[in-house]
């Protein structure tokens, strides 16, 4: 039963993050008063294409590209969408059927590109390391003179694993071969080198609201509309009327990170370390190991991404336990929270199935503060305690 009294300390920005009140403010007219469709030539419809076209803008400044290079689109599931399923009647004409990718793309990845064996695609899974950093060198074995698509994301959504995304870039560019990254955690928190032919990013995880996403499309590459109808909207690759407030929302977002992206970036590594060490403090130790918890991949101490593994102790019965006492985190990925299936991500790099339904991932945002992250590690041990005592609190599934 959830406290309603226990203020809310959410650590779940893997799966959404807060609006930025800036981007709210921004959004405010086009809810309101300025409700034209960007499509019609009337003064209200001109002041929405124009909010768009600034909008296209400040989202290209996280590539560093031409505006020209951004497709909207409604979130990061259909940019990836679109660039799989987008670019497949070019790889049939061309006569390139293998793709590449790697055990732990986003559901989207993975479910997009299952759906092209039927058309007579098929596909290399390259196994992560247990770090769970997918190496290019593995992925340069799997290529075939068939290869027409390689498919990596910069950081995993599950783990926070960074991929070297330029390495794999500069591979298939010397083979001319068609590369697609998702950097959806990580838009706007980098520097991002354009190596890749598309990427796609999504407004609700850098504080904008749901419902806006973007594909960046390199120039001279031709994608198949999945929307039938509206040939003048977005280039012609992505009909539908534009939701023209999501979408401002979704530049300002961007701007926002991007001109901030080292002071939130510095203070992302500092709520890590604070949690980290509370969460030791509270458990008596001086590394977690101690009390039987580690980290899941590699310790990358730059991400707000913190998957934990809790020997003995269920991870379900976990978050639940925590919900009422006012903390959100969660097992993993959002689109699979409801799956009775271990994370596909912790199986890939080498857990358990027991180990993976024991983990949990913590991740951080710029609108946390330490004082959250320190009470947040203190209701973590003392839930991991209880449990322990009730012998794990594992469910039957």
């Amino acid at each position: 039963m959830i406290n309603e009294k226990a203020p809310t300390i959410y650590l779940d920005n893997a799966s959404t993050t807060m609006i930025d009140p800036e981007v709210l403010e921004a959004m405010l007219p086009y809810l309101k008063s300025e409700y034209g469709n960007a499509g019609n030539i009337h003064h209200l419809g001109r002041r929405a294409a124009e909010a768009v076209e600034k909008a296209r803008v400040q989202v290209a400044s996280v590539f560093d590209c031409s505006p020209k290079n951004i497709i909207f689109t409604s979130g990061g599931s259909e940019s990836n969408n679109l660039a799989i399923k987008g670019i497949k009647d070019y790889l049939i004409k061309k006569n390139k059927r293998h793709i590449i990718t790697s055990e732990i793309e986003h559901d989207s990845v993975l479910k997009a590109v299952s759906s092209l064996i039927k058309e007579e695609f098929y596909i290399s899974y390259v196994k992560p390391e247990i770090s769970g950093v997918v190496s290019p060198r593995l992925i340069g074995n799997q290529i075939t003179d068939e290869t027409g698509l390689i498919i990596l994301m910069h950081a995993n959504n599950e783990i926070g694993s960074v991929n070297n995304i330029k390495a794999v870039g500069d591979i298939c560019r010397s083979k001319n071969i068609l590369f697609h990254s998702d950097y959806a955690q990580t838009a706007g928190r980098i520097k991002i080198d354009t190596v890749f032919t598309t990427a796609s990013i999504c407004s609700h995880k850098i504080h904008g609201c749901k419902g806006a996403g973007a594909l960046y499309v390199k120039e001279g590459i031709s994608l198949s509309p999945l929307i039938s109808g509206g040939n003048a909207q977005e280039f012609g690759v992505r009909g539908g009327t534009e939701n023209v407030a999501g979408i401002v929302g979704f530049g300002k977002a961007c701007e926002l990170e991007v001109n901030n992206i080292r002071q939130n970036k510095k203070k992302i590594y500092s709520l890590r370390v604070d949690f980290i060490g509370s969460l030791n403090k509270n458990l008596g130790t001086t590394q977690l190991s101690e009390a039987g918890i580690y980290m899941n991949g590699g310790d990358f101490m730059g991400g707000k991404i913190l998957n934990l593994r809790i020997d003995g102790v269920s991870s379900e019965t976990l978050m639940l336990m925590l919900d009422s006492k006012g903390v959100c985190a969660s097992a993993g990925s959002a689109c699979r929270a409801h799956e009775s299936e271990p994370s596909h991500v912790l199986t890939a790099i080498g857990l358990t199935p027991d180990e993976a339904r024991s983990s949990i991932r913590i991740s951080f945002s710029k609108f946390n503060t330490k004082d959250e992250v320190v009470r947040a590690a203190k209701i973590l041990a003392s839930c991991i305690e209880t449990l322990r005592r009730m012998g794990g609190a594992y469910s039957d599934g």
